[in-house]
């Protein structure tokens, strides 16, 4: 099992937008910050703060991101499972998404001090 991780609370307020998957690859917002975008052969699904989702997607606000420090071995196991166990036990329901340094876990606004306490009695650490 892999070893207790710390988490880092992102202050925005985070989207989840759907686009076609033949739409034109939206651009990224200004600065620094997070935002994924991933294309399959039926939609085209953007990460992006809020203020920043693309116009004319079907956008799903009021997430929170929490950032799992890394960088960490792509061969590392089980730590997306270590940290979305807790949030199940809790009926919190959580997307993953992955970067190659990392992994990023997106809970709705109302469920994040929850998740936190969760992630926090399983032994993780959560900084704001």
């Amino acid at each position: 099992m892999p070893s207790m991780q710390t988490l880092r609370v992102l202050p925005e307020d985070y989207a989840l937008c759907r686009m076609e998957g033949n739409a034109p690859w939206p651009a990224a917002p200004e600065g620094p910050g997070f935002y994924s975008a991933t294309r399959t052969g039926k939609e085209l699904s953007v990460m992006c703060p809020s203020h920043a989702a693309p116009a004319g997607a079907r956008v799903q606000t009021g997430f929170r991101c929490l950032e799992v420090e890394g960088p960490f071995e792509l061969t590392s196991v089980g730590v997306v499972a270590s940290l979305t166990a807790p949030l199940a036990r809790a009926g919190i329901s959580v997307f993953a998404m992955s970067t190659f340094d990392t992994d990023y876990l997106l809970v709705k606004e109302e469920t994040l001090e929850a998740a936190i306490r969760a992630l926090e009695g399983d032994g993780h650490k959560v900084r704001r």
